[in-house]
């Protein structure tokens, strides 16, 4: 019997593995089996100096647009364990453990690993497992399980299909991810190119630009410049209104210019005099339908919950959280649709969600696989409730704060597709002197699936006015002077920058998401966003000027790298092939970016000045044979000539200190050599206990 370690993605897999068959060690099938879990990606790729040969690391690591575009065959692509600060201890930690025990664990006479990470659609599952798999130099077979979702049977059906990926430039996930995360590394050079001009023109900002950042950040941009510079132009034309209120009006195709509408109201008064009441003719009723809007991706599930006050971090950590709870599906989906063998699973637990959120059973009448919504091709399926239904809503709580939004939309809009078409009516009518002049409205029969949820509607940046003008047509209309105006530019908003993304295909929805969240986290942010709206920060506008007419800004060119590496992965494409567009791109972009740095003051204005540091004074001496130097100051504390004397002859010393909270204390300590954030120096170290004072 073969002897398999099942590497899962984090510590939550590891957990619903064990469930699903039967402990964290085990037999099942035909094999025995130890589950053991990464923590996400532990390895990443080095610095490029890092990379490079000793001649050329001094050019690598310089910043100066002279050296670049880089030729990537200079790189060895290596990799590094990952070492992050700990917010709450402080301390830098390092993944070499994961990796160390990782490779102690798999020395113990496995026939094989299998790789049981996502099944990502960009490939990171494949990637993050290869980069610890290649870290402890496995030479042995690898297997792969492909789940849909951590579910017993989600899980037990991927352990039954294994497959063969010990090679693994045979892997079209693996190469994809690889290629991805090449590209967007090397796509660097457009960070240091846009970050070095703008400092050059005073502006101490790092302008990160990449595939889909720099599209974001532009049109967000253009926006709020479009708004700004957007002047009110009020017009006047002639309509009819008939008795119950229907208005008629000629039709004003958007752009052209209409001879009927005036600028200046005497001029449409004047127009007015030319008509008059006429009999409203031509009446029709046509009975339409309408079907349901198509399942919800990630992107639109934050959009609808935008303005709501949660974040896209916000919902992004929290639909993890349920989804590693079995609570609602996999996130980073790019299906739209269901199987049919999804569609089934859930099908008896219908009534059951419908209770949670409040939605009538009776109003699912519809229990047949729509061909719109449920088709055989697909993968992980569309976002949906999960095979765990909750209680209650407030059960959710514990997730996130977003926690019981999620779980109402996403239930909603699936149950949505289990209810009749809308049903409505739809009325034309014309006027008979004028007969140019025509009205449209529709009148609701049976709202069905509208009275569950409308999806098309909640996901709509404006929303139309879907009000009903009640009362008969007619039979007489009388003309009026209506007065309008010029559309004002929209304000930026999730929803908006979710369906621009969507309209031109860029990105999945769940990498909308992701970035939309990482370039509005930190000091460093490039965007706020606020209940829905956002708005730009110093950073994020010095970026978005950086990238105007680049490539790296353009729609068309960031959805034709998506196809790219969607190519790579079929093998259709080879990866040496994709990363060359790296360097097109930055031979292309590095002039035009040089050029948007001149006009950063006349944009933006003067940059914020930034408050200089005090610079410390240090001392220099022979210290243990050693001629070193180091701080005169230490906190608030100025040292004395003879503290200096002491510490320098290696002696510990004691001094009156106030701590970050104003608490007073005897500092104690003496002259060490300490590293910080991998830099070393000579400094007071301070004794791990101090005294009160």
């Amino acid at each position: 019997m073969p002897n398999y370690l099942i590497l899962t993605e984090k510590p939550s897999a590891a957990a619903n593995f064990a469930k699903a068959l039967g402990g964290k060690k085990g037999v099942f099938n035909d094999f025995s089996y130890t589950i053991t879990n990464l923590r996400g990606h532990v390895m990443t790729l080095k610095d490029p100096e890092e990379m490079v040969s000793e001649a050329l690391k001094k050019q690598y690591k310089s910043w100066l647009v002279k050296h670049l575009p880089w030729n990537l065959d200079d790189f060895s692509w290596q990799r590094t364990y990952i070492r992050q600060r700990n917010m709450r201890t402080g301390k830098t930690e390092s993944t070499k453990k994961i990796i160390d025990d990782l490779k102690k664990e798999a020395q113990s006479g496995y026939d094989a690993i299998i790789i049981a990470t996502d099944t990502d659609p960009s490939g990171e599952g494949e990637l993050l497992a290869w980069e610890a798999l290649d870290a402890i130099k496995w030479q042995g077979q690898v297997l792969r399980a492909n789940f849909m979702d951590e579910s017993v049977k989600g899980i037990q059906t991927a352990m039954h299909n294994l497959r063969d990926v010990s090679d693994k430039f045979q892997d079209g996930d693996y190469i994809k991810g690889e290629s991805r995360n090449r590209w967007d590394f090397a796509s660097m050079q457009l960070t240091r190119i846009a970050t070095t001009a703008a400092k050059k023109q005073g502006f101490k900002v790092v302008a990160r630009q990449g595939r889909l950042k720099s599209v974001i950040i532009w049109q967000i941009y253009q926006q709020l410049a479009a708004i700004k510079q957007y002047v009110k132009k009020p017009y006047f034309e002639v309509k009819f209104k008939d008795a119950a209120g229907h208005v008629f009006g000629r039709i004003t195709p958007d752009g052209e210019v209409v001879p009927f509408r005036f600028d200046n109201k005497s001029e449409a008064e004047k127009d007015i005099l030319h008509y008059h009441d006429s009999a409203v003719v031509n009446e029709k009723h046509q009975t339409r339908t309408q079907a349901p809007a198509k399942l919800l991706d990630l992107a639109g599930l934050a959009a609808i919950l935008a303005p709501k006050g949660f974040s896209s971090k916000e919902v992004l950590s929290t639909y993890q959280k349920m989804y590693e709870a079995q609570i609602v599906s996999y996130p980073r989906t790019e299906d739209k649709t269901v199987t049919p063998e999804q569609f089934n699973e859930l099908l008896p637990k219908i009534d059951q969600i419908a209770r949670v959120v409040g939605v009538d059973t009776a109003l699912l009448r519809h229990r047949q696989p729509r061909k719109t919504h449920v088709k055989p091709q697909g993968a992980h399926g569309a976002n949906r409730p999960g095979e765990n239904v909750p209680n209650e809503l407030a059960s959710l709580s514990k997730f996130g704060d977003s926690a019981q939004e999620i779980y109402r939309v996403l239930a909603k809009n699936y149950l949505a597709m289990l209810a009749e078409d809308y049903i409505y009516d739809h009325v034309t009518a014309d006027l008979q002197d004028y007969p140019v002049f025509k009205t449209a409205y529709n009148v609701p029969i049976a709202l069905n699936f509208k009275a569950v949820y409308d999806a098309q509607r909640a996901i709509k940046e404006e929303e139309e006015d879907d009000s009903v003008t009640t009362g008969s047509l007619g039979p007489i209309a009388k003309p009026y002077l209506h007065e309008g105006a010029n559309k004002k530019p929209q304000a930026p908003t999730t929803k908006w920058i979710m369906a621009f993304l969507e309209k031109h295909n860029v990105g999945t929805g769940a990498t909308r998401v992701s970035t939309l969240s990482e370039m509005s986290r930190g000091t460093k942010a490039m965007i706020k966003e606020a209940r829905g709206k956002l708005t730009l920060t110093e950073t994020g506008n010095v970026s978005a000027v950086m990238v105007k007419d680049t490539w790296i800004a353009s729609p068309k060119i960031t959805k034709r790298l998506f196809e790219m590496m969607d190519q790579v992965g079929q093998f259709d494409l080879t990866m040496p092939n994709l990363l060359s567009s790296v360097t097109k791109v930055v031979e292309h972009d590095m002039p035009i970016m040089l050029a948007n740095a001149e006009q950063l003051e006349l944009l933006l204005g003067k940059p914020k000045a930034v408050a200089k540091k005090p610079i410390t004074e240090k001392v220099t001496a022979e210290f243990k044979g050693e001629t070193i130097s180091f701080a005169k100051v230490w906190g608030n504390h100025t040292f004395t000539d003879d503290e200096l004397k002491q510490l320098i002859e290696g002696k510990e010393i004691s001094f009156s200190a106030k701590s970050k909270r104003g608490a007073s204390y005897i500092a104690t300590g003496k002259l060490a050599k300490q590293t910080f954030k991998g830099t070393t120096f000579y400094g007071f170290k301070l004794n791990p206990k101090p005294r009160r004072a």
